[in-house]
């Protein structure tokens, strides 16, 4: 009975262990290429995102981490509508973000600090300069440790988290062979190895920053620097009528670049969404499944040059649904300040 109570506790631990990162050289070989995905869209030092995480995260061990995928200690705020988690940090039970996917949370930190004025003088620095940026993100109140600066500059020095500033997206993998040779005998890297060599080269951003106005700065941080970038931004969302699942179009895209990231035909897609094309712009939304027969509101006013798609689009219902509930023809377009119905049919006059 000891014996199989022993083997039982080993077999539990080591699926602990697997899922966990113990040293700050596991959660390095883990997320660099995360951070440096991030670097070049953004044009973040990915030494100092990378270091940002560690000392959060405390390589990958802290609960924020572990059961929020949330490796930056972001907050809640006003405009975050996604999942959440209670933390004891400044104050108690504080409310903090909780992502799908790690690599989400490394995309709303390069979003924080490139959408904030606070940050704006920060982008005007040698991307190479780690030092600078460290003390710049303490001079912008990133932290309120006032050896916040000192303390990244060491982990970075101490880890040579600078060699991933010099790399991109597709050679980071040999960056870190470089840095870590025992994962030569690693067969699940040297795996991800070999897949990458069959990968396409990377896209930098071809517009860099420059010290402008917070306003072009955003503008310049949204412009498409590569298919995949944009596809790898799209996360599936779940629509307030029924939960349907949904996603929004970063840029214009094929209809065809979506089915095969989602593994939906293109058929169903265009079926579900009641598309009379292939070409999807930004900001569209596209269900990944189909709508329902009736919304979650009663009634709504349509908009200036709101069409009924995009009605039917915005509430989640069937495009032949909701002309039927407003007793229109299809085709037919609504006034700006009709009211449409979404539940039950329009009374009759």
């Amino acid at each position: 009975m000891n014996k199989i109570f022993f083997a039982f506790t080993l077999l539990m631990l080591s699926k602990f262990h697997a899922q966990t990162w113990k040293t700050d050289e596991q959660y390095i070989q883990r997320f660099a290429p995360f951070a440096v995905e991030e670097m070049e869209k953004y044009k973040i030092p990915a030494s100092i995102t990378l270091a940002q995480g560690l000392l959060e995260t405390g390589g990958g061990q802290s609960r924020l981490a572990q059961q929020g995928n949330n490796h930056f200690g972001i907050k809640c705020k006003e405009d975050w509508t996604g999942k959440t988690m209670k933390h004891t940090d400044d104050a108690p039970n504080e409310c903090f973000r909780v992502y799908d996917d790690p690599r989400d949370s490394y995309e709303d930190h390069s979003k924080f600090l490139a959408y904030r004025p606070y940050y704006t003088k920060l982008f005007s620095l040698d991307m190479m300069d780690y030092k600078s940026w460290a003390h710049g993100l303490k001079k912008a109140g990133y932290a309120t440790n006032p050896k916040y600066a000192y303390i990244l500059i060491d982990k970075i020095e101490k880890n040579n988290l600078q060699e991933f500033d010099k790399t991109n997206s597709k050679e980071v993998l040999y960056t870190i062979l470089k840095m870590y040779p025992d994962l030569k005998n690693d067969g699940v890297f040297m795996a991800k190895l070999d897949q990458s060599r069959s990968t396409s080269s990377p896209v930098t951003v071809k517009v860099p920053y420059e010290q402008v106005s917070y306003a072009k700065q955003q503008k310049n941080v949204e412009k498409i620097v590569s298919k995949a970038e944009i596809l790898n931004a799209i996360l599936i969302k779940s629509h307030p009528n029924e939960g349907l699942k949904f996603v929004i179009i970063q840029e214009d895209l094929e209809l065809a670049d979506v089915s095969k990231k989602f593994g939906i035909s293109e058929s169903r897609l265009s079926k579900w969404n009641e598309l009379d094309g292939t070409q999807l712009k930004r900001n569209d939304i596209l269900f990944l499944e189909s709508k329902s027969s009736a919304g979650n509101v009663a009634t709504y006013k349509a908009q200036v040059g709101e069409s009924m798609h995009d009605i039917s689009q915005k509430f989640g219902i069937k495009l032949k649904k909701l002309y039927a509930k407003n007793r229109m023809d299809e085709g037919q377009q609504p006034k700006s300040g009709q009211l449409i119905y979404l539940q039950s049919k329009k009374p009759r006059s």
